[in-house]
């Protein structure tokens, strides 16, 4: 988890690019986080603590973007996530790009 600047708001996101790409793009690939918990297919909660964060938040993984690297602190601001929570992330994304449907 890092922080940056989304839509005039500094926020945590969630790093989704890989490392490779990270080192040789001016940008990152991101998801970003809010404590606005509303449950959708498309969301993935987080406790307080994980990866560091101060609140309870959702990843909105329909709103995959790009940050430029300026914009973010240089170090993550927690653990990374477990691969549980990773698979989690994984299966909201694919929904949100209607590669899988969600599940009844």
């Amino acid at each position: 988890m890092r922080t940056g600047t989304t839509s005039r708001k500094v926020r945590p996101v969630l790093v989704l690019s890989p490392d490779i790409r990270n080192r040789w793009a001016s940008d990152i690939l991101v998801i970003p986080l809010s404590t606005q918990i509303r449950p959708a297919p498309t969301h993935v909660l987080l406790d307080r603590g994980e990866g560091g964060l101060p609140h309870a938040s959702v990843a909105k993984c329909e709103q995959i973007t790009c940050l430029d690297k300026g914009v973010l602190e240089p170090r993550p601001i927690g653990r990374p996530l477990t691969d549980d929570r990773l698979h989690q992330i994984e299966d909201a994304v694919l929904i949100a790009l209607g590669i899988r449907r969600e599940p009844l």
